[in-house]
């Protein structure tokens, strides 16, 4: 009888729980934090007379995303489930709201101000995006094998792509990403994302020629050294090409100092590669491949097609975004404006970014191994 109870216990579901994905998280945060002062402290001291004053910002933004990380990560992640429609409409209705009441910052209205908080709907729309359409997919899987049922998804998720777009169209490039990433996983049919995949460029055509600006990107892309706006790319070039092997060393980058403009920003990545080298930016990028294979991991061994696909749609974000980001600083694709997770300065979106890594974690736990 003591034996059956001990065997019986020995096979006994055991929770998962993925630590060295938090490991990794915590270890880019540090890193990023690291790389945010050394790349701000000369703007800081200049504008600000704090040296430190950016990375205090980013310190307490992501305090309150590991906050925001630890309480999702402990909460069942089906019952977001209930408020994915919620989410979708309220996505939605604050894109739209920056457009009319909006408030501006360097030439640009991507912010919505409430009381004393200041925040971008755009990277709330991202994680709205997810939990939508992982419920919508969830609940009628067999359905996403059929052109129609893609193309009403699509329907629901063009207007959050539209509105975004409106003020920011590298992040409804990746709001649109994450759609297309999802329902691939989802639709066993290949040749229907080819269609789609048509149909979006030529929208996109469209919507560059539709603004002189956007189609100026692209000329500034193909000959940054005939245009005045080219001149940060060029700078940011410059900067990887003088990093070498191994860098100058922390802190000694001469780009940052003025050259490049908002290097605490989007171009953060060049900075890197020229105080740390080629060998630095290789394992940065090493880093996120970890955390994606993390995330793979567990969205392949999630305990149902709800957690797995809320999983693929936080491991598209993630990626679609260094992706952008280090393609628009070697000079890759033309200037979009995306900022690298983790490691740019941006509060909204590193509070945003924690939190989708508590979603993962919470399907993590729900991760049975059977030990035998």
């Amino acid at each position: 009888m003591a034996r059956r109870q001990e065997r019986e216990k020995k096979e006994k579901p055991v929770r998962y729980f993925d630590y060295s994905l938090l490991f990794l998280i915590i270890f880019l945060l540090c890193f990023g934090l690291v790389m945010l002062y050394s790349t701000s402290s000369y703007y800081g001291s200049t504008r600000f007379d704090d040296a430190a004053y950016y990375v205090k910002r980013q310190m307490y933004a992501s305090a309150l995303g590991l906050a925001a990380m630890i309480v999702v990560s402990r909460i069942p992640y089906q019952i977001w489930m209930r408020f994915s429609t919620l989410a979708y409409f309220g996505a939605l209705t604050l894109c739209t709201a920056v457009i009319f009441v909006g408030t501006e910052a360097k030439g640009q209205s991507r912010w919505l101000k409430i009381g004393p908080v200041q925040f971008q709907p755009s990277e709330l729309a991202k994680i709205g995006v997810i939990i939508f359409l992982a419920t919508i997919i969830y609940k009628t899987p067999k359905r996403m094998g059929e052109f129609k049922s893609l193309l009403k998804v699509m329907c629901f998720i063009l207007p959050v792509v539209g509105v975004v777009a409106y003020n920011n169209l590298s992040t409804a490039i990746i709001i649109l990403g994450i759609a297309v990433c999802m329902l691939f996983v989802a639709s066993p049919k290949y040749f229907h994302f080819i269609l789609m995949g048509v149909g979006v460029l030529l929208v996109g055509v469209v919507f560059i020629l539709a603004a002189a600006y956007r189609a100026e990107r692209i000329k500034i892309w193909l000959h940054p050294e005939d245009y005045e706006k080219g001149y940060q790319t060029l700078q940011g070039l410059y900067a990887i090409g003088s990093g070498g092997l191994f860098g100058k060393g922390l802190g000694e980058s001469m780009q940052k100092l003025g050259f490049i403009p908002e290097a605490q920003n989007d171009m953060i990545f060049s900075v890197i590669c020229e105080e740390l080298g080629l060998f630095g930016a290789i394992c940065l990028i090493l880093l996120y491949l970890l955390i994606i294979w993390r995330l793979m991991v567990i969205a392949n061994n999630a305990a149902d097609l709800y957690g797995a696909l809320i999983v693929v749609g936080i491991l598209a974000h993630l990626s679609i975004q260094v992706l952008l980001n280090i393609a628009v600083v070697t000079n890759t694709i033309p200037n979009t404006g995306v900022s690298l997770p983790f490691v740019s300065y941006g509060g909204t979106s590193i509070s945003i970014l924690l939190a989708e890594m508590g979603l993962a974690l919470s399907v993590s736990r729900g991760i049975k191994l059977e030990v035998t």
